[in-house]
């Protein structure tokens, strides 16, 4: 039973993480902007990724509260940008979509706001980490890597899942669209071949006459 607080402990640790993570429908000419509260000094992660629509790519700018840009990438798939606030406020980042005209994209985007508070702090500590101590950080540590891989592999997931229904789907209107070019060609022939018979039989008639 001693060792459960000690679970706990790294169960909520890992959950105590702030950060947004959300999946969005991004229209064709259409601009997504959200906003965050950040102290001064914060460590933040902006990742996003394009899941699906067009050729999986997208605008992205980040900004401070003074309006000055921070990251602008044009026409990105994926990217990772870190940055330390300068100064408190409300940061705002956008994805823009404007330069397509007909196609809506599915993004994904994790915003980080600090970083982790250690599991057993060092201020008035004066022995080493126990090798349970040691045991659990080593575990929260693997809890992270696998929220990571698991995010990761479903993107990937759901971006191959969608590349394949598109590719489907192209197959299907192309077997479709080739069905219909060989049953015109084919009444075509069919025309051609009686055409034949009708004009040979009609001079036949005409020489025996």
């Amino acid at each position: 039973w001693g060792r459960l607080p000690l679970l706990f402990l790294v169960v909520l640790a890992a959950c105590s993480a702030r950060a947004s993570e959300i999946t969005f429908e991004l229209p064709d000419n259409a601009k997504q902007c959200f906003y965050e509260e950040i102290a001064q000094g914060t460590k933040c992660t902006l990742e996003f990724q394009v899941i699906t629509g067009g050729h999986y790519d997208v605008d992205c700018r980040l900004e401070d509260p003074e309006g000055i840009v921070l990251y602008k990438e044009m026409k990105k798939q994926y990217d990772s940008f870190t940055f330390t606030a300068s100064r408190n406020g409300t940061y705002k980042f956008c994805f823009s979509n404007e330069f397509s005209t007909f196609t809506h994209k599915t993004v994904y985007f994790d915003f980080q706001v600090g970083e982790d508070p250690p599991l057993f702090p060092s201020e008035n500590r004066v022995t080493a980490l126990t090798q349970m101590e040691s045991a659990c950080v080593s575990i929260h540590e693997a809890l992270k890597s696998v929220i990571d891989y698991q995010t990761h592999f479903r993107l990937r997931e759901a971006q191959g899942r969608s590349r394949a229904e598109d590719l489907n789907t192209r197959v299907a209107y192309w077997s479709i669209g080739e069905a219909i070019i060989l049953l015109v060609v084919s009444i075509g022939q069919v025309f051609l071949l009686k055409s034949f018979f009708s004009d040979k039989r009609t001079t036949t008639t005409r020489v025996g006459s």
